[in-house]
């Protein structure tokens, strides 16, 4: 389990709210260990609202990273989809429910300890807030519960799951919307404009839109992969020793109708790839009197990518060994070309 260090800070501000709000309930310092109190076992049952998430997630054999705990609630990081809309349904259905069962067992317990007592009020608040969770979390748009429960049967009737997430998060967005305007017009006129209310209700709804927007993000992310593919990205590429002027370097690569140079040593072997960024910005009337071997990167084992590398096992390549090009080679050996990271942008563009 992670907490957010914004946690400590939100949890503080909660307890001075709750505490002014006991003010015509409790007198002194008692107001402020009450509300801390209720502050501490709000997010306990936060934590348990998750704990059901990743319990659901294992028994169906999804490994879970961690829960974090952040100032508007918690996730619980599942490293892998689930497998099925059913078991997405029930992954995601178990915290709401959980939380609905957290609430109406607050609400027993009020019953068996005496009306207006500090026990009474912590509970009577946990009750309501647990309600609040639950009904908040079972609202039909992503990044909440509901929207994953959403997706799953959408997915189930369609068979598309990026379908079916990029619906459920415009449902999201939609929802953020309509907090973000008609919730505070009615705040506003039934309460006289409660600005923090207001503040928390705006947050909520950029908080929602965000990750409505993150998810159709790794939807539309995750349909580009089938088309990141080495050799289909690849530059074609001409050798030239160290020694060779620039401008003939760039004469002959235009000539070959090649986009990359790869510098060689004197037994013909890839040594350097000469870096686009710094031929840009060599001037012209520069380029016949430097050498190619100066303006290129020395390729190190980590910048030799097989050339039928695609996907994510292309791109956990380039990420071990971040660099602005890197050279292709066949299971032989064999140059096959350069792969300019630039042109990955084309891949993800809108992305």
């Amino acid at each position: 389990m992670h907490v957010s260090a914004y946690w400590f800070l939100i949890a503080g501000v909660f307890i001075l709210i709750y505490a002014h709000d006991l003010d015509g309930a409790l007198t002194g310092n008692v107001r402020y260990v009450v509300a801390a109190a209720f502050v501490i076992l709000l997010y306990a049952s936060v934590l348990i609202h998750e704990l059901s998430h990743s319990i659901v997630a294992r028994g169906f054999g999804l490994p879970v990273r961690r829960i974090l705990l952040y100032p508007l609630g918690g996730v619980s990081e599942i490293e892998r989809e689930p497998q099925t809309p059913i078991r997405e349904f029930l992954v995601s259905a178990a915290g709401p429910v959980l939380s609905l069962l957290l609430g109406y067992a607050s609400l027993g317990l009020t019953r068996i300890v005496s009306e207006g007592s500090i026990p009474w009020i912590v509970l009577r608040q946990l009750m309501f807030a647990n309600f609040v969770v639950a009904i908040f979390n079972f609202l039909p748009g992503l990044p909440l519960d509901g929207g994953r429960m959403l997706r799953a049967i959408i997915w189930k009737l369609t068979g598309k799951p990026p379908l079916a997430t990029i619906a459920a998060a415009w449902v999201g967005r939609a929802l953020a919307i309509a907090l973000l305007v008609a919730i505070p017009l009615r705040m506003g006129s039934a309460l006289g404009g409660n600005l923090v209310s207001m503040a928390w209700v705006a947050v909520i709804a950029a908080f929602m839109w965000t990750g409505a927007g993150q998810a159709i993000r790794a939807t539309k992310f995750r349909q580009r992969l089938p088309d990141l593919q080495a050799r289909k990205l690849a530059r074609r590429a001409i050798s030239v020793p160290a020694s060779t002027p620039l401008a003939e370097a760039i004469r002959q690569a235009d000539e070959s109708r090649a986009r990359a140079v790869v510098v060689v040593d004197h037994d013909s072997k890839p040594i350097a790839i000469l870096n686009e960024a710094a031929v840009m910005a060599t001037p012209p009337q520069r380029r016949p009197w430097i050498e190619a071997g100066t303006l290129a990167r020395s390729i190190e084992p980590e910048l030799v990518l097989p050339a039928d590398l695609s996907g994510m096992a292309l791109l956990d390549a380039m990420r071990k060994a971040p660099a602005s090009e890197y050279l292709l080679v066949e299971p032989s050996g064999q140059v096959y070309g350069v792969l300019a990271a630039r042109d990955l942008d084309g891949v993800f563009s809108g992305v």
